[in-house]
């Protein structure tokens, strides 16, 4: 093995809310963290992308002055053992735009867009992770054979802090120029 092949040590030990909070942006792009160890996403493709971003756009036009829609931040779901998600779409308090890190109680809902080597993490640690933290709303958008996403969406029980299924949605996700997005989703 190379020592370029060989993962930096801070990925085999346990990382403190203080160490992840003294990275740079670069250091935290594509990874998690999960019970206090580095989990290495892998760059995520075009396909899931472009859901997630017309995702965020729609949600984030619908939204009003009250929410923000965005991608590709964390959600600090817990600090000891710290547990950092990525989700691919997030609405959380636009009043907490500049507080850092987002946490549970910031945050509306969470998507995330199941890709290839996503979808046990994406079916079901995600889901109970996100429960645990108290997040109201998960929505899990897979693509149907047919080519159609289908978006599955949860309401949090908060008694059990579990989600309990809502309604599922299918349709296409479309935006036009310029900078007009629409979002046309119906009932299965």
């Amino acid at each position: 093995m190379t020592p370029e092949t060989v993962a930096p040590a801070w990925m085999h030990a346990q990382i403190s809310a203080e160490q992840y909070d003294s990275w740079s942006e670069e250091q935290c792009a594509g990874i998690e963290i999960v019970d206090g160890m580095v989990v290495v996403s892998p760059s995520a493709s075009k396909r899931p992308n472009r859901p997630a971003r017309i995702l965020a756009n729609a949600l984030d036009s619908a939204a009003g002055e009250d929410w923000n829609a965005d991608t590709d931040f964390d959600v600090r779901l817990q600090d000891v053992p710290l547990t950092n998600r990525r989700p691919d779409v997030v609405v959380y308090r636009a009043e907490t735009l500049d507080l850092t890190p987002t946490r549970p109680e910031h945050v509306l809902l969470v998507a995330e867009v199941v890709s290839p080597g996503s979808e046990t993490t994406d079916r079901v640690v995600k889901v109970d992770q996100y429960a645990r933290a108290g997040i109201p709303f998960y929505w899990r958008i897979e693509q149907a054979a047919t080519g159609v996403p289908l978006v599955y969406t949860y309401v949090l029980d908060l008694a059990s802090k579990t989600y309990r299924d809502g309604e599922v949605f299918t349709g296409v996700i479309k935006a036009a120029a310029p900078f007009s997005v629409t979002v046309d989703l119906g009932t299965v």
